[in-house]
């Protein structure tokens, strides 16, 4: 069932995708036939670009062709008609080990689909293989380098290869904006969907805490940690998102989801921005001028599709930034020495301390480039503490952050940039980003719904536009970002597959 692909075949998968909108129907009668076409060309899309060629890293492992073709087969008749997925490998799927990027895991073969993946099977999407990610979803060190995993070695950011994929679902980001597959699953607990989406030119959700279930998903956060999808267009997204969320009765995050669950793509083709109010977080606009000019062509392009802009004067308290590394810390312990213990596999680690001896012991392989002192700190978090810092930043970030935002001023939704253009990806120094840029944790501590929209680049690197919304508001922010896509003047770059150089005269 399993393979990875060699040679130098000639992709096609990103112009047979950009001609493909996800919510465009296609006859179930010649269903089968595209889907497996497609599906045909992404396995060569990933020998030349994944495995040869520039050598992405983003896929771990795929199905081969004959699996695909049969899987596609089957999915005729249901809503994504065989549409093409890949995982994250901090999500279980039956068919492989799932590792969360670390050597610890590497025969974690559990023979499950985590219950999102058991939806998505039944909407008909089709698990194509599994992608790297920032091992441990990248909350081992603070000077970490995103994109890396001891399973996976480094993703590369295909717009320039020799710059970051972020993280830390980087190969999900990746391995679709290279043209490798239809969609991907990631995850998020701060930045790690929206991330990626924003620096590999797509568009990611990061739902609402709750709308999708994180059971047999590699846990950090319990209040912070959700999947989300990854595309090349809001209705892709809307789409998958259709097929993924859901309630769950293993997580009780999810008991209220069934209330907010609706069609996500209904009226994202005849969305209208007019009328609606939306809040500027100016201040998170960040000290980048290239960014700053294409977030002002981003709201004159929503001013001319009708919309109201509100300046919003509001930064976020300092103790909100310095309560949310605990919190996830003291979850972490508990919520992964809950998974490992879990695991039917035959694994060496059964709690957070056993993967920091783990680590110590292999070091050679998993601490080369970094180290793991966010591990070792989480083992000294108080109850105490989490409890403090815990209750304050769900007050912060929530009541007294965007639902104070959106009534003081009267406003649908908040936009900001998204993250600055990828920084160059550092092996032995680390991740060096933008800080200023993004209000992205604003709703990760609230719990909310965060969409990116690609709105252009600096230099030939994607920068995307963050909508975020009150709870549960998932698909009014998809209806804006659909919106906002048609409303969009600025061109967007495509990726080049080479190391970064200047375009001449810009």
């Amino acid at each position: 069932m399993t393979t990875r692909l060699a040679g130098a075949a000639a992709p096609l998968a990103f112009a047979l995708l950009a001609s493909s909108a996800a919510a465009q129907d296609v006859p179930a009668a010649n269903a089968t036939f595209y889907w497996q076409t497609i599906a045909h060309d992404q396995l060569a899309t990933i020998a030349a670009r994944d495995d040869a060629g520039p050598m992405l890293g983003a896929v771990i492992v795929v199905k081969d062709q004959a699996t695909l073709d049969s899987e596609i087969a089957a999915a005729k008749d249901l809503p994504l008609q065989g549409r093409t997925v890949l995982v994250k490998d901090n999500i279980e799927t039956r068919e492989w080990p799932t590792t969360a990027g670390s050597l610890a895991l590497k025969d974690n073969a559990t023979g499950r689909d985590a219950p999102l993946i058991a939806r998505l099977r039944k909407a008909g999407g089709v698990v194509l293989g599994k992608t790297n990610l920032s091992e441990w979803a990248n909350i081992r060190s603070s000077n970490s380098v995103s994109g890396w995993s001891g399973v996976g070695g480094l993703t590369r950011n295909p717009y320039a290869t020799d710059r970051n994929a972020c993280g830390s679902s980087s190969g999900s980001g990746a391995a679709v904006a290279a043209g490798m597959a239809w969609a991907a699953i990631g995850t998020e607990t701060d930045g790690s969907v929206t991330c990626p989406a924003s620096v590999n030119g797509l568009v990611g959700l990061k739902p609402t805490v709750g709308l999708v279930s994180r059971t047999y998903v590699v846990p950090i956060s319990s209040t912070q940690d959700t999947p989300g999808p990854l595309a090349r267009s809001v209705a892709d997204a809307a789409l998958l998102l259709n097929a993924i969320a859901g309630p769950d009765p293993a997580d009780k995050a999810t008991a209220r989801a069934a209330a907010h669950i609706t069609d996500f793509t209904a009226g994202l083709d005849t969305a209208s921005l007019q009328g609606k109010r939306i809040g500027v977080l100016r201040k998170y606009i960040g000290n980048d001028p290239r960014v700053a000019k294409l977030f002002d062509t981003a709201v004159a392009d929503l001013k001319r599709a009708g919309a109201t802009v509100v300046e919003i004067d509001y930064e976020m308290p300092k103790a909100m930034g310095d309560n949310e590394l605990p919190v996830m810390l003291y979850e972490l312990r508990g919520g992964l020495g809950a998974y490992l213990k879990g695991s039917p596999a035959n694994i060496p680690v059964r709690s957070l301390a056993d993967v920091i001896a783990f680590d110590k012991a292999h070091a050679r392989d998993e601490m080369r480039w970094f180290g793991q002192e966010l591990f070792e700190q989480a083992e000294k978090v108080t109850a105490a503490k989490y409890r403090k810092d815990h209750a304050a930043n769900l007050r912060l970030a929530g009541p007294e952050g965007i639902d104070r935002l959106l009534g003081k001023y009267n406003v649908s939704l908040l936009i900001a940039p998204t993250v600055g253009p990828a920084w160059t990806t550092d092996l032995v120094n680390g991740d060096h980003y933008n800080g200023t840029i993004g209000a992205t944790s604003l709703a990760a501590i609230a719990g909310y719904p965060h969409l990116t929209v690609p709105m252009g680049a600096a230099e030939g690197l994607p920068v995307g536009l963050s909508f975020i919304g009150a709870k549960w508001s998932d698909h009014a922010l998809l209806m804006a970002g659909a919106a906002y896509e048609r409303a969009r003047t600025a061109t967007l770059a495509r990726p080049t597959f080479k190391p970064w150089a200047p375009t001449p005269n810009q």
